[in-house]
């Protein structure tokens, strides 16, 4: 994170000094868990560029989980097997009540499942607090948005959000652990090359459509011509692969080619789980190219 030094003055991830006024949006953590650093995975010249990512430890240390994923005939049974770990590994119940204490009562544990259906229902809400705390602490992306623009970090709106992604009501079970497994399993999924799969197994890119009223809620770093802008997007932010679904949520299209390693869940990952949000994705925000047009 951009803080100060022994000679004064804040600094960005590769120890430039910055304005201390500057966005919160052009800051980011010195250090992530990543192969890549926090300052190479937000620049638009990833994306043109994209390297495959790996959330330190996680495949190694699960790599029961993916030696069964290998051996899965079809993305069903792929799901099943995926699902069935989580259950096991960390005592998830379908009602999220967590396995019975000693006195036989159950109690709530934190669940992978919870937070993605929280966030596709408003992921302004406790849970995607936590799902941005997650991005912030595994990718060392910052979040921008929360309720409201988060310019400072001594602002209002940063207390609101740490406050939020830290609350054990939603953190707690070793939920970051949970995230871990769920983006490596999406990006396993992605590279199998599934019949139904809305990409192919050589795929880098994924055309992407977000609907906005305003850029309230995305810092524009350049603006080449009206049809084109160079956004920072939130650290996590949801897209669509239907330009007509992005259209329901604002007159203004987004269109840009995400990398599939920022591809965090897609609800084709996990098909017999009831989700909303048909056609949504959920991708690793940083510096985007789009295309910006009238609905």
């Amino acid at each position: 994170m951009a803080d100060g030094s022994a000679s004064g003055g804040l600094r960005d991830a590769r120890g430039r000094l910055i304005d201390p006024d500057s966005p919160l949006a052009l800051k980011a953590h010195r250090t992530n868990l990543l192969n890549v650093t926090a300052d190479a995975l937000c620049a638009e010249s990833f994306n043109d560029e994209p390297r495959r990512l790996r959330i330190g430890g996680t495949r190694s240390e699960h790599a029961v989980l993916f030696e069964a994923l290998d051996e899965s005939p079809n993305s069903l049974i792929a799901a099943d097997i995926f699902q069935h770990y989580m259950a096991f590994t960390f005592g998830l119940n379908p009602d999220f009540s967590g396995a019975e204490g000693t006195d036989g009562r159950r109690r709530y544990r934190a669940s992978y499942l919870r937070l993605l259906k929280g966030w596709l229902f408003d992921s302004n809400n406790a849970e995607g607090a936590v799902l941005k705390g997650w991005v912030e602490s595994r990718f060392g992306l910052l979040p921008t948005y929360h309720k409201e623009p988060i310019l400072r970090f001594a602002s209002d709106a940063w207390r609101t959000y740490g406050e939020e992604k830290v609350a054990t009501r939603f953190h707690n079970n070793n939920i970051n652990l949970q995230l871990d497994l769920l983006y490596e399993y999406c990006q396993w999924w992605m590279r199998r090359g599934w019949p139904d799969a809305p990409m192919p197994s050589r795929a880098s890119h994924i055309r992407l459509y977000r609907g906005v009223n305003d850029f309230e809620e995305h810092h524009i770093v350049a603006r080449p011509d009206k049809r084109t802008a160079v956004l920072r997007l939130n650290n996590l932010s949801s897209f669509s692969i239907e330009r007509d679904i992005a259209g329901q949520f604002g007159d203004y299209i987004l269109e840009t080619w995400v990398p599939l390693t920022k591809v965090v869940f897609f609800r084709d990952i996990l098909p017999r789980y009831p989700f909303k949000g048909e056609g949504e994705y959920l991708v690793v925000g940083g510096d985007y190219r789009v295309g910006v047009s009238l609905l």
